[in-house]
């Protein structure tokens, strides 16, 4: 309003970005909009208000995805880097080279995991994800994402349990289905104290558009706080 009269009297084009709280919501986060004013006629003035709130948002993941894709990786380029000096250094010594090419290999292949990730993620924002869909039976999903990770469950005396209801199947790429339901029980694993439970199991729900398949993964973990819940599902965000 202020700018709008200060137009109105002198005449003067007026644009400014401004953070205002949003009223009524209980919500903490404040609301961008930019604003602009010009003259129209002689007696008014025409107000543009633009919402920047998603943009801002957007942008934010963006730099946030940045850094931690740089820090992914950076940690098996630098350990590769390392290795290969080692490696030079024990020209001599056979057990050595030996020893120090095994770990190369383990980060190379760690290294082109993360590749593959980002090559996957990229072609399931690009293309339609349904594209090469076909029925997949959930209780294979489930065996598979279990037999991923028995060794580090065992490792941690974790027990793992499947459950629910069988013979149940789902629309979609098996191959990001598994990946999915792989990464949540390797999360629940890797992040649940030894000598606990991590159970799987698949229903069937009712939903207003159709039945549902829910797939869940519950644990004993540290699990996820309040202020990172939101960002969940953000690329390579770490809490």
């Amino acid at each position: 309003l202020q700018m709008a009269r200060d137009t109105r009297r002198d005449g003067e084009i007026r644009q400014v970005e401004l953070d205002l709280p949003r009223r009524g919501t209980g919500r903490g986060d404040a609301l961008a909009v930019s604003a602009r004013v010009a003259p129209l006629g002689s007696r008014l003035v025409l107000l543009l208000v633009e919402d920047l709130t998603e943009a801002r948002r957007i942008e934010a993941v963006r730099r946030d995805f940045v850094a931690n894709v740089s820090h992914e990786l950076k940690t098996p380029v630098g350990a590769l880097s390392l290795l290969s000096e080692a490696v030079m250094d024990a020209s001599d010594d056979p057990e050595a080279v030996t020893r120090f090419a095994g770990r190369m290999q383990t980060e190379a292949t760690r290294l082109t995991n993360l590749v593959q990730e980002l090559i996957d993620l990229s072609r399931v924002q690009n293309d339609d994800p349904l594209e090469d869909a076909e029925p997949v039976r959930v209780d294979e999903l489930v065996a598979e994402a279990i037999d991923r990770c028995r060794h580090q469950a065992g490792t941690k005396q974790i027990t793992m349990a499947a459950g629910g209801t069988a013979d149940l199947h789902v629309w979609g790429n098996r191959g990001q289905l598994a990946a999915a339901l792989g990464n949540l029980v390797e999360n629940a694993v890797n992040y649940s104290p030894a000598r606990t439970r991590v159970g799987i199991a698949a229903r069937r729900i009712a939903a207003p558009g159709g039945a549902l398949i829910e797939i869940a993964v519950t644990d004993q973990g540290i699990g996820i706080s309040e202020k990172d819940r939101e960002r969940v599902f953000e690329r390579f965000y770490r809490c």
